[in-house]
């Protein structure tokens, strides 16, 4: 109860902490979907930061925009780029705060069957994340709502609510499309899961109406209008580079770092300086070959096969959450232009599942450890500094407690960093060493006091 009572005085008390350009993206957002006609969002040209995300987005920003004009009318104005007022902050840093109650409504509809340990960790793990409150509630986004979404989806089908499930996924893919790279573990596993048997065909069908339907509410207006080629220009870049312009922590970050370490020990300059500018560009590596969309495709496409082979294989709910996880990493670490904030989608199902067992919370805490700590330069300023730190901390010595009650763990970070079946005598040998230290100590520091008082009475 004490970090569901915590949690929101946290949020609030970020209200005027750093933002990001992303604060300027989403009220510009606001300003084009109620200032613009429909027909206008995805070729408005009035800010470099253009609409981006699908159709079901752009309307929740357009639902948004009819409170923001009861806060501070002056937000919904196209031209008036970089306008932040306090009314502006609080109106957006409060709608990201209210959005999250998807996720928190999600967390509890996964962990309310759970024995009361785990139930308490799960949700608390998931809802307290340091990940969401340093890139939703400080740098600024709203991935507490679309994460929520997944969280729902993944809880439903786990429960057998695949028509439902399955509806939730195609809304959230039509609100971020990003999350379409989950979208073959969706298809392999309800196809072996839920269309089987004797109303197979029909169940299939029924999928395929779902599905369908929301794409069509979602992008049905802009095809019939003829501008389905620049919503697709806009929803893929593809000239802005294989880096963001802060790299993420995946294979092309170690790729580009061994091109320009070659590249020195070569004495080549070119394309050297283009990939640290910290711009969101296409450059050319100096020594290795270049990287494009359609082979980081097929490198995420071959990752995840195995994981599809065996969810073809074994369509077990208990596994879902995992195998999305999994999913997730495979698409984070090969894909074209990924986000840093990508590993959410790592995290966020892997909590999920934490409780289930020692290999679970492992996988976990070492991944949160990782993906979080990888966030850190999100949030450049000294005033930030200790606030990430202290929520990295606080949040992973919490998750270590809970999971320690939740698995009975005799302890909690050996298993997690060894494994539960290896070294298993030493965290007694470290115990055992350290406290050693510590009484040799005491007693070199008790010697010394005790021969110098006798000592000092012996001149008197």
């Amino acid at each position: 109860m004490t970090t569901q009572h915590n949690l929101p005085a946290i949020k609030v008390a970020l209200i005027p902490a750093y933002r990001s350009t992303d604060f300027e993206v989403h009220r510009n957002w606001l300003a084009i979907t109620s200032s613009l006609p429909w027909q206008d969002w995805y070729v408005a040209e009035g800010s470099e930061w253009t609409l981006d995300y699908p159709p079901l987005f752009a309307w929740l920003e357009s639902g948004l925009a009819q409170l923001a004009k009861l806060c501070d009318p002056a937000m919904l104005q196209v031209t008036n780029n970089g306008y932040a007022s306090p009314a502006t902050v609080l109106f957006q840093r409060t709608s990201v705060m209210l959005t999250d109650f998807v996720l928190i409504s999600a967390a509890w509809f996964t962990s309310r069957k759970m024995p009361a340990a785990q139930s308490l960790a799960v949700f608390t793990l998931i809802v307290a994340h340091p990940a969401l409150l340093i890139v939703d509630h400080i740098h600024f986004q709203y991935n507490g709502l679309l994460l929520g979404i997944l969280v729902w989806s993944i809880a439903l089908i786990k429960e057998e609510h695949c028509l439902l499930g399955a509806f939730l996924f195609a809304v959230l893919v039509n609100m971020k499309h990003l999350f379409a790279s989950l979208g073959p573990l969706y298809l392999i596993y309800l196809l072996r899961h839920y269309c089987r048997g004797q109303h197979a065909v029909q169940r299939f069908l029924s999928l395929g109406i779902i599905v369908l339907a929301v794409c069509a509410v979602s992008f049905g207006p802009f095809i019939a209008h003829g501008q389905i080629k620049q919503v697709l220009e806009r929803l893929f870049p593809f000239g802005r580079g294989l880096n963001h312009a802060y790299w993420a922590a995946n294979v092309w970050a170690l790729y580009t770092l061994a091109d320009k370490v070659l590249a020195r020990l070569l004495h080549k300059t070119a394309g050297l300086a283009s990939s640290t500018g910290g711009l969101v560009q296409t450059f050319s590596f100096a020594v290795l070959p270049d990287i494009g969309p359609t082979t980081c495709a097929v490198l995420s496409l071959a990752a995840m096969v195995p994981v599809l082979v065996l969810t073809f294989r074994k369509p077990e709910p208990r596994s879902f959450p995992q195998a999305i996880a999994l999913m997730a990493l495979c698409s984070f670490m090969l894909g074209y232009h990924v986000h840093e904030k990508a590993v959410l989608t790592v995290l966020i199902p892997l909590a999920m599942a934490a409780g289930d067992s020692i290999e679970a919370a492992r996988e976990f805490m070492f991944v949160s450890l990782v993906g979080t700590y990888a966030l850190f330069p999100l949030l450049f300023t000294w005033q930030e500094y200790p606030i990430k730190v202290a929520l990295f901390v606080t949040y992973h010595l919490l998750a270590a407690l809970l999971l320690y009650q939740v698995l009975q763990l005799p302890t909690v970070l050996h298993p997690v960093i060894f494994g539960a079946s290896r070294l298993q005598f030493l965290p007694l040998l470290l115990t055992s060493t350290v406290s050693a230290a510590g009484m040799l100590a005491a007693w070199r520091h008790m010697g010394r006091s005790l021969l110098g008082d006798f000592s000092q009475s012996k001149v008197d």
